[in-house]
């Protein structure tokens, strides 16, 4: 069974973890990511982010840019197995000759600081996939906050897209790079849906009415994203789990749950991994990149085909890549639809 998978934080832990002067890198090193490990298991691809905290780094865009000359660095000295991805060409490319691929990923939109110049300089340097927000209000909108003192969380429902982000996320899809909602709030959430005319991705998020973490989505978000044809990766962490208990454990039987509730939502079509390896804590289950097949055992042992497991696992996530810039939604382009009928046109 092939891995594809849309979230791991692997390049910020190595670049800070240089950064402070130890030796490690992406090959083989002592996070829940690595080349080697990747190759074990029967990896396709991995979407690797580069994190930056907006209220720790003192320079966000540098740490950025660093963090994405660090990955391609890494992947050019092991060249025979991984192959970077600019496009859906290099995805069959590097199928073709037995190499794994990577994604270069932003989870941060604060990155760019609202200019499109550095987006198209991003987008240059091989970022195919942006995180609009993580935590903190950037120049794009408002995310879903979690108070990181007392762990409140609270959803976003007045305020979304700011007209500088409406500006990048159609920019984006212009280019032909990957919205991604995770993380962003509610409110935005729609905004992204009214503004855009291409499938757009949650990369690592689950369902909210299985576990009520606002980072989680509402059961209509599962639905828009499904009836766009794009994707949700199932997110690792205890808390997108399993959130009300308050326990820190990530069982894979809760993935299995919140998997077969977003199949039966979204469709067959929308379910895929966003593991967020190397990002979360806890006791994992599935600590590291070659134990995800104890996912697919899971999967198999609650009755699904090995085709219906196959989706889950990598082909999804590999069909959307390569066939979403052929879909498209153009009765939706205008925000002045306005966000309750953009989910009633969605729904219907």
């Amino acid at each position: 069974m092939r891995i594809a998978d849309m979230h791991c934080d692997t390049v910020s832990r190595v670049y800070y973890a240089l950064k402070s002067g130890k030796q490690t890198g992406m090959w083989d090193n002592d996070f829940s990511v690595d080349f080697k490990r990747m190759k074990e298991a029967g990896y396709l691809m991995q979407f690797f982010a580069c994190f930056v905290n907006k209220m720790k780094a003192k320079d966000i865009t540098a740490d950025a840019l660093g963090m994405v000359k660090l990955l391609k660095s890494e992947i050019d000295k092991h060249s025979d197995i991984i192959g970077l991805v600019r496009s859906s060409d290099d995805i069959r490319r590097n199928i073709a000759d037995n190499r794994m691929s990577a994604l270069l990923t932003l989870e941060e939109g604060g990155v760019l600081g609202g200019s499109i110049d550095r987006l198209h300089e991003f987008h240059e340097e091989g970022v195919r996939l942006i995180t609009l927000t993580w935590n903190y209000e950037n120049e794009i909108g408002y995310p879903n906050i979690i108070d990181t003192v007392t762990g409140r969380c609270e959803p976003e429902t007045e305020r979304g897209l700011k007209p500088c982000g409406i500006e990048i996320v159609k920019e984006m899809e212009r280019l032909g790079m990957i919205i991604d909602v995770s993380h962003l709030g509610d409110a935005g959430f729609y905004d992204v849906a009214c503004n855009t005319t291409k499938p757009f991705i949650a990369s690592h998020s689950n369902a909210r009415a299985l576990a009520g973490h606002v980072r989680n989505l509402k059961d209509d978000m599962i639905r828009i994203i499904g009836e766009r044809g794009g994707i949700i990766g199932i997110n690792f962490c205890p808390a997108f789990l399993d959130y009300d208990s308050g326990k820190e454990d990530s069982r894979v039987e809760d993935m299995v749950r919140h998997i077969l509730y977003i199949r039966n939502l979204g469709g067959s079509d929308v379910c895929a991994l966003g593991s967020d390896l190397d990002g979360i804590s806890g006791r994992l289950e599935i600590d590291s990149c070659d134990k995800i097949h104890r996912l697919a055992d899971a999967l198999a042992s609650g009755g699904l085909s090995y085709d219906e497991i196959d989706k889950i696992m990598s082909k999804n996530l590999i069909d959307f890549l390569i066939n979403r810039n052929t879909v498209s939604y153009t009765h939706l382009r205008t925000h002045e639809t306005g966000r309750n009928l953009v989910c009633r046109l969605l729904l219907e």
